[in-house]
């Protein structure tokens, strides 16, 4: 499990996509992240919980990425160079910074707006009905990995507000309009739908 803060930017080093599989290797330099990683570990990339394959040593690590993640998520679009948002699993007894996060991305979310303020910029972000519906005002949402406070919700959008730290410390602050996210809804809102459509309660 994951809670949504960001402790490193790393870079893509390679992304190979295995032929006609649909499955690829991820190559990524994260120095901090690795610093007490071992294989079978997890770590959050870009918001989604990939399992280290490789620890070269060198500061960076290699996990796969299946064919349902490369469909659900932008990892299949990444490239040498591009930066990542890292978070390592909350160790037990960790400090609970941000919300539940599993690292299983739910869709993909487009930027369509980007307002400065004046220490801050507002953020509205597209995405699908389908998600829309577990979105909640003042609820949270993990976009690329960042746990967010919704600050309003629509059918098809929502908004988000960045403070300085966000901006400087996670991929967030480079998001200009037209820009693909990972999105992560919350995990409750999904099992109280489930549960409730168990029981035959209507939604």
């Amino acid at each position: 499990m994951f809670t949504g803060i960001v402790e490193e930017v790393g870079r893509v080093v390679a992304l190979d996509r295995r032929g006609g599989e649909g499955d690829a290797r991820l190559v990524v330099r994260g120095p901090l992240v690795v610093q007490d990683a071992h294989v079978g570990d997890s770590l959050a990339v870009a918001g989604v919980c990939l399992t280290v394959t490789e620890l070269p040593g060198d500061g960076t690590f290699a996990a796969d990425v299946m064919p349902e993640t490369i469909h659900r998520s932008t990892l299949g679009t990444l490239a040498a160079g591009d930066e990542v948002n890292l978070e390592r699993a909350l160790p037990v007894g960790g400090r609970y910074g941000g919300h539940v996060v599993q690292g299983h991305v739910d869709g993909i979310g487009e930027v369509r707006d980007r307002v400065p303020g004046p220490r801050w910029e507002d953020l509205t972000i597209g995405l699908a009905p389908d998600l829309a519906r577990y979105v909640a005002e003042k609820g949270s949402i993990a976009v690329c990995g960042v746990s967010l406070t919704v600050t309003w919700v629509s059918d098809d959008a929502f908004g988000v507000s960045l403070i300085p730290t966000t901006l400087a410390a996670t991929t967030l602050g480079a998001a200009v309009p037209g820009a693909h996210l990972n999105l992560e809804v919350d995990v409750l809102a999904k099992y109280t739908e489930r549960l409730l459509s168990a029981s035959g309660v209507q939604r």
